[in-house]
């Protein structure tokens, strides 16, 4: 049997390696977290900061890489949800490069036929930047790039706001939510590339 997948995707800072935490720590079963920061982590320094490229089209000389990088991953995910294994990814798709390179469309086709759940981990600006320790300061604009390109196209199967809900509630939302089945989104995105 195919483990569960749980795509977490927003911003920095939203929560989302929070609530992969809670998950890894409650949820039933093993929870591997495939997630941006670790392959940012094996990714070399020249190549950085691989997949967790910022949008606007800052780095278009490490653009050619991003593709393959989330492919490699995908797969990853893919390859442990066929060996049984759950997974929970935290992430922040966009396609803000210099040209849309399609990562997320390719993600959900390389995810087909498995079980799995995308949420979208919402946060305001504001609470984001008390997270930054940089309340009341002017929003530097790659963080209002996150803000503004990390929900597009916006097609979830859930959606939590980490402004008003703990970890540990958006944990047992998205439990609730698994219990009815996998979701939708991503082959409602897979049908957009």
């Amino acid at each position: 049997m195919a483990g569960q997948i749980v795509v977490l995707n927003g911003a920095p800072r939203a929560g989302k390696s929070s609530i992969v935490a809670v998950i890894q720590d409650t949820f039933d079963g093993l929870w591997v977290n495939l997630g941006v920061d670790l392959f940012m982590h094996a990714t070399p320094d020249r190549y950085q900061p691989g997949i967790g490229l910022r949008p606007g089209g800052e780095r278009t000389d490490l653009e050619a890489v991003i593709p393959a990088l989330y492919s490699s991953l995908y797969d990853a995910i893919a390859a442990h949800s066929r060996n049984g294994v759950n997974v929970a990814v935290d992430v922040g798709h966009h396609d803000a490069h210099s040209k849309p390179l399609g990562v997320l469309t390719d993600a959900a086709r390389r995810l087909a036929g498995l079980p799995v759940l995308f949420v979208g981990v919402r946060c305001p600006i504001a609470v984001i930047m008390q997270r930054r320790d940089q309340e009341g300061m002017p929003v530097p604009a790659p963080v209002q790039r996150w803000q503004d390109e990390v929900h597009k196209p916006g097609i979830y199967d859930l959606e939590v706001d980490t402004s008003v809900l703990s970890p540990e509630r958006c944990a047992e939302l998205i439990g609730a939510r698994l219990r009815e089945g996998p979701g939708n989104a991503f082959q409602r995105l897979a049908a957009l590339g």
